[in-house]
């Protein structure tokens, strides 16, 4: 069976080259092209926030970003054993969460 990804496109403003991507991609250590496209962790985490989760994030390798904590009420919503980077975050995170970003990251972001 296929999940089906929300997805979003960003254009860039020094070269309006249009960018894909996947919310998924924010959790992920090769995610936006290993960090070498358009890394947008920042607008993803952005979502978590506006919808009141704490979220950190932080470098991962030498140019990525990586969601690594979302807190809810000071309870950690990423599960503890989690292989952060490399653990698919449709399977850890809480189904909220996956809802969440799922209606608020696609075409329209």
């Amino acid at each position: 069976m296929t999940t089906l990804h929300a997805s979003a496109f960003t254009i860039c403003e020094s070269c309006g080259a249009r960018h894909d991507w996947t919310w998924e991609e924010a959790f992920q250590k090769f995610g936006f092209g290993d960090g070498d496209g358009l890394v947008m962790t920042d607008s993803v985490a952005g979502v978590l926030i506006d919808a009141g989760y704490a979220v950190e994030s932080q470098q991962w390798g030498l140019h990525n970003v990586i969601i690594t904590s979302i807190k809810l009420d000071g309870v950690e919503q990423i599960p503890e054993g989690t292989t952060l980077g490399y653990d698919d975050p449709r399977g850890y995170l809480p189904a909220a969460i996956v809802a969440l970003l799922d209606a608020k990251v696609t075409d329209e972001f």
